[in-house]
């Protein structure tokens, strides 16, 4: 009863800021070229775990051994992402993936777990002994990855947008991530906490790559005195002719330790560069995630984005979705209103080696589209993004 009694007033308030966000006015409706569209009145293709290489099939093998799942890699890992550059470039995406582990003095996953049973020896690549996060999505067990250091990923995507100044905002969700139990029992590396200096540590390597000018953080969208919810509740993401050439950080992590220690003395994510994903009702929430877009939740992503929060989900699990050609996850994303679809194959061809043609894209090709939800009838989609 107790905790019924505590929500209860957060329901109330955010019942109230709901629908004063559905009650503020629009601004007066006039061309794309005027700059009324604003950046929430999208909706893009992304990748799910970008960076991801597959691992050798030997190295697959000592993976299941590890975990005690034969059949798991195939089953669920089995995938493989070209470059950032070319995702971003030929494949049309505007959404990336990456999953970071801390490694300060560096080396720390240079000699996986399965390389080592299967004899393959440590990795050569020097960037893994150099300081600094890494990316890969299991550190000890699935470590393939097409960019080592997170600062190395993040220079290609600069670079590719500097030389496509006028695409539409691109969004980089990242899970910030620590060793699997299993393969900390067998012999692998604990990775660091996640900490206030890890923390730290994360904003300065992104601000290191990406000045002010090329991002977009919560004290970009935070008009004072409000929150940073009550912001984006009235409209307060930036228009797109603002936003173009720009990068938007998210973190993917589910509210909980990680995200509470970065917000901890920054309730609107003060100085912070991600948006955290929270929940409504909090002082930080601008960026909602909801992975499962199907059933009741079609109507749920539908609400938060109608209200002015962004919001996250899936068009396809590997590799279920892919090898039953599955397309009710990506038809009830498209129809949700999520800003930022994420997939695992985003172009034709590439789930070819399950002797499938899944893809997913957005209706009519493209690289984003008039958000069908929050995209008032002004927004043009053949202007959304700018060659030149």
């Amino acid at each position: 009863m107790t905790a019924t009694r505590r929500a209860s007033p957060r329901l109330r308030a955010l019942s109230a800021l709901v629908l004063l966000g559905l009650l503020v006015a629009a601004p007066p409706a006039v061309a794309n070229g005027g700059g009324s569209v604003r950046m929430n009145e999208l909706q893009v293709i992304g990748t799910h775990n970008s960076y991801k290489r597959e691992i050798s099939e030997v190295e697959q093998h000592t993976y299941e051994a590890a975990i005690n799942k034969p059949g798991d890699y195939e089953e669920l890992l089995a995938y493989s992402h070209a470059s950032l550059p070319q995702q971003l470039g030929r494949q049309g995406v505007r959404g990336l993936e990456l999953d970071l582990f801390r490694d300060p003095q560096g080396g720390l996953y240079a000699n996986p777990l399965v390389r080592q049973a299967t004899g393959l020896g440590p990795l050569t690549d020097p960037a893994w002994q150099r300081p600094g996060i890494k990316v890969l999505h299991i550190a000890d067990l699935d470590y393939s990855t097409t960019c080592v250091r997170f600062v190395g990923c993040l220079k290609r995507v600069r670079a590719w947008s500097s030389a496509n100044p006028g695409h539409v905002p691109l969004l980089i969700l990242l899970e910030l991530k620590q060793s699997e139990r299993r393969a900390v029992e067998l012999g692998g590396v604990p990775a660091p906490p996640w900490d206030a200096a890890g923390l730290a540590g994360l904003d300065a390597e992104i601000r290191s790559v990406f000045g002010e000018r090329r991002l977009i953080t919560p004290d970009d969208v935070r008009r004072s005195p409000l929150t940073l919810e009550q912001s984006v509740l009235r409209g307060g993401w930036p228009r797109l002719r603002a936003s173009r050439g720009k990068v938007v950080f998210l973190l993917d992590n589910d509210p909980g330790p990680i995200r509470d220690a970065y917000a901890a003395g920054r309730p609107n994510l003060e100085g912070r560069v991600l948006f955290t994903n929270s929940r409504p009702g909090f002082r930080d929430a601008a960026f909602i995630k909801r992975n499962e877009p199907g059933g009741p939740n079609t109507a749920q992503i539908r609400a938060l984005v109608r209200a002015g929060y962004l919001v996250r989900t899936r068009s396809d699990v590997p590799l279920a979705t892919v090898r039953a050609e599955d397309y009710s996850l990506l038809d009830a994303a498209l129809t949700s209103g999520a800003h930022l679809i994420s997939t695992d194959f985003p172009v034709s061809g590439m789930s070819a080696r399950y002797d499938s043609d899944f893809v997913a894209g957005l209706p009519g090709g493209g690289v984003a589209r008039c958000n069908p939800v929050s995209a008032r009838p002004n927004c043009r989609a053949g202007l959304l993004e700018r060659t030149r």
